[in-house]
């Protein structure tokens, strides 16, 4: 397999493992979640373009809250909720469990508590009521990128909390993977001019890094959707922040 179609496929399983979107056959050989982790923010990409457009689309002939929601609902339909999923069930496992045993266990349930269901609540409203302020199909890219971005860094630099599980099959070795991830979120953030949505980004990627370590001793696939959640929502405020 020559190198340009073997990194065609390694995008490809990235959009299979991120979204429910059709990425067109696999070679014989099929990469693996953690080869294909460096295209993790061209998915986050997609998925912007896509959401982002239904906003523009729906702002044009509604207020700004109706837009902005429908354009997450189109996120987490493009993405069958996996990273809402992720921050439910941490939520909830954190919240809830006594132990690191616990915790996991609980994370692995796929039933939702009372922590998770606030967790989704709180950040979806925020998310939304930031999006109606600041929304613009660019930052929609932006955004979209550098949160997969977050999640490539942070699989790079955690071990994995269990010894099975996507967090273990994506755990990465040190390499091109963070470098090339870095390349695509700063490019697109520089092309939009928006370098300054990488800092609460970076930021709440430690929180919770350090967080999960804390509580579970590493990453889990729910500890990369709450990055992923978290980090969208925190650059969202920062943006209608920085336009109000």
């Amino acid at each position: 397999m020559s190198a340009l179609r073997r990194r065609i496929a390694e995008a490809q399983v990235a959009v299979m493992f991120l979204t429910r979107l059709p990425a067109g056959p696999l070679p014989d050989k099929v990469p693996t979640i953690a080869q294909a982790a460096w295209a993790f923010p061209l998915a986050g990409l997609l998925v912007g373009a896509i959401s982002g457009a239904v906003f523009v689309a729906m702002a044009s002939v509604l207020p700004g809250l109706p837009a902005a929601l429908l354009a997450l609902a189109t996120s987490a339909i493009v993405t069958g909720a996996l990273h809402e999923d992720g921050l439910a069930d941490l939520a909830d496992g954190f919240g809830g469990g006594q132990d690191k045993a616990a915790k996991l266990d609980i994370m692995r349930d796929s039933r939702i508590g009372s922590y998770g269901v606030v967790a989704l609540i709180l950040t979806l409203a925020l998310t939304g009521s930031a999006i109606a302020e600041a929304g613009s199909f660019l930052l929609f890219l932006v955004i979209g990128t550098a949160s997969r971005t977050a999640m490539v860094i942070a699989l790079a630099l955690m071990p994995p909390a269990r010894d099975n599980g996507l967090g273990q099959a994506a755990a990465l070795k040190r390499g091109a993977t963070v470098p090339l991830a870095l390349l695509i979120a700063v490019t697109t953030a520089a092309l939009a001019g928006s370098l300054l949505l990488l800092i609460p980004i970076a930021l709440i990627t430690f929180a919770i890094a350090r967080l999960a370590m804390r509580q579970i001793g590493g990453q889990t696939g729910d500890v990369m959707g709450a990055i992923q959640k978290l980090g969208e929502c925190g650059a969202w405020l920062t943006a209608a922040a920085l336009i109000g």
